[in-house]
């Protein structure tokens, strides 16, 4: 059964959609990339075009009625993913998200209730669980190879949040988007620690500014408001602990990441990075000190994560299964996000985290 997907917020010049999404539709068997949408129908045919895209919608409620589509990709700004997540389940339409999938708690929660209601498959687009080195890692640990994990050590960067950015990297800037680097490096690196090591049960936040004022090119600078670096330090739920450091503003050629697991009976390592962060490129695993071999890669570095998401929602469709991250996730992870944000304004711990 082949899928016919439409995606929501794929620009043919740059961003996330163009980068990875698409080419994971397309690389990935038994879906068909078959209609696009944007706010513009120019911009929406130039995609179609470089993409071979049969179908373009100068407005994504269009894309979202056409009765052939069975997956709706929302990959747009985080302010419109309510309206558009809320259309498409409406309409029931299965549902794949980028993260966050919305501004707030709330509205993410209002958007798993619904998502419940209509009775499709969802995923959300915590992508690095999908990764084929995290995935043999997760066995490992479920195994109990290792034995309960004693400490966790992370340190996880990203290019973006720097002291230069360009036109469209001001709307991360501004509070209301719900876009910064606590709400999407600090997620995806969180999401993972605790895919891995287990949930926080208590934490100490501190978040700071490294650059606040920041050169726009071609415009005027502005003056930083939001976080670029966080340091988080946890107890987790086995009593075991984690130190977790999320930096923005890297060199975009120097982006490293690195997840070290101390457990009773061995030391299991992630170790990566790309400019984008480490969620949009390659891992590599080693457990105490000895590369292990995950699954061949078949797609390019930027595309092989989403690829894998694309590929669980495919088989959760078709065998009636729930494999990858859901709205359900979605609300825990943005539970502990807000959680991360009350610890740094406290500036003590939190304890009892959701």
């Amino acid at each position: 059964m082949e899928l016919n997907v439409g995606i929501v917020g794929l620009n043919a010049d740059r961003g996330w959609a163009r980068e990875a999404h698409a080419p994971a539709i397309q690389q990935v068997d038994g879906l068909r990339l078959a209609a696009v949408a944007t706010r513009r129908q120019t911009s929406a045919d130039a995609a179609a075009e470089l993409f071979q895209i049969e179908k373009a919608y100068g407005d994504p409620q269009a894309l979202i009625a056409n009765p052939d589509i069975d997956v709706v990709a929302v990959v747009s700004a985080v302010p419109t993913h309510r309206e558009l997540i809320l259309a498409a389940l409406k309409a029931g339409k299965h549902v794949l998200t980028e993260w966050p999938v919305a501004v707030g708690t709330e509205a993410t929660r209002q958007i798993a209730e619904a998502a419940e209601h209509a009775g499709v498959h969802t995923a959300v687009g915590l992508q690095a669980r999908t990764n084929p080195a995290v995935l043999q890692a997760r066995r490992l640990l479920r195994e109990g190879t290792l034995g309960r994990v004693r400490v966790a050590r992370v340190f996880s960067s990203t290019a973006a949040f720097g002291p230069t950015i360009d036109a469209s990297g001001v709307p991360l800037e501004d509070p209301d988007t719900g876009m910064n680097l606590t709400t999407i490096q600090g997620a995806h690196t969180l999401d993972l620690v605790s895919a891995l090591a287990g949930p926080f049960i208590s934490m100490t936040v501190l978040r700071t500014i490294q650059f606040p004022t920041v050169a726009v090119e071609g415009s005027d600078p502005i003056h930083r408001t939001l976080p670029d670096h966080v340091l988080v330090q946890a107890r987790l739920h086995d009593g075991g602990s984690a130190t977790v450091e999320i930096a923005g503003g890297r060199p975009s050629g120097d982006t490293p990441f690195r997840l070290e697991l101390e457990a009773e009976r061995g030391t299991l390592v992630l170790t990566g990075g790309a400019p984008r962060g480490f969620q949009a490129g390659v891992l590599e695993l080693t457990v105490n000190g000895g590369r292990v071999d995950v699954a061949e890669q078949r797609v390019e570095d930027s595309v092989v994560n989403v690829a894998g998401l694309y590929t669980a929602l495919r088989n959760d469709i078709r065998e009636n299964t729930s494999t990858a991250p859901t709205f359900d996730d979605s609300i825990r992870l943005s539970r502990l996000i807000d959680d991360v944000v009350r610890a740094d304004g406290a500036g003590v711990t939190v304890s009892g985290l959701r």
